[in-house]
């Protein structure tokens, strides 16, 4: 689950504060092993018969065929099993597909490359600078949450009064984004994601309706959301 600390002071002007978690690192992966051609230890190698050049040798007669042992065509009944398991083809490895890239760090100054919706709904209320500082989307409890942009999970937790289960994400040294009355968290304090990634599904937690409070504060002032949300 992720961390319930209170908010940082400088998360944007959120009055809390909650010390940053660690992510552990992921382990590293073991390394493929892939499948070869593998001689039976227990067959010993049929040893090369050399030629003789010694005329004065006479040939020995050739044994007749043994009857009821017929002998397929081409095939010398002689060859050395081994011989023909070592001139089998060895399998190529599978290629292993590319990783997907990561999600960037924020970058400073204050440049987003885009901006996103943070759910899909209604927008059922909109941004007052006076008496409410974001923007609620309605829909259905469950329903994915989104990071606007690239970022950096700063908080993550429910000790901010009023926001229910709450996400504060910081983009870059200008722009932070919240989310908040989300039912269930699905990332960390110091978690990097990026635009679009879902981190959260949306609930009622702190207050008495679905929806999802979102707020953008710029330098730590909240502003409208809409002014920089894309067109639905």
């Amino acid at each position: 689950m992720p961390g319930r600390g209170a908010a940082p002071a400088a998360a944007g002007g959120y009055q809390a504060s909650a010390p940053a978690q660690q992510t552990a690192p992921a382990s590293a992966a073991a390394p493929p092993v892939y499948a070869g051609t593998v001689s039976n230890p227990g067959q010993t190698p049929v040893p090369a018969i050399a030629a003789t050049t010694d005329e004065s040798v006479t040939a020995a007669a050739p044994s007749p065929a043994t009857a009821g042992a017929p002998v397929s065509p081409g095939i010398d009944p002689s060859a050395s099993p081994i011989a023909s398991a070592a001139a089998s083809p060895t399998p190529a490895p599978p290629v292993a597909a590319a990783p997907p890239p990561p999600a960037r760090a924020p970058t400073p100054g204050g440049k987003v490359s885009a901006w996103r919706w943070p759910a899909t709904g209604t927008v059922t209320r909109g941004y007052s600078s006076s008496v409410h500082k974001g923007i609620d989307i309605d829909g259905n409890r469950g329903d994915p949450v989104f990071a606007v942009a690239d970022g950096t999970v700063v908080y993550a937790g429910t000790g901010i009064v009023g926001f229910g289960e709450l996400i504060i994400i910081k983009h870059n040294d200008i722009y932070i984004s919240a989310y908040g009355h989300n039912d269930r968290l699905l990332v960390r304090e110091n978690d990097i994601v990026g635009a679009g990634q879902t981190i959260a599904e949306k609930g009622s937690s702190g207050t008495d309706t679905v929806k999802l409070h979102f707020e953008i504060r710029q330098e730590g002032k909240p502003i409208d959301p809409l002014k920089l949300l894309p067109r639905p």
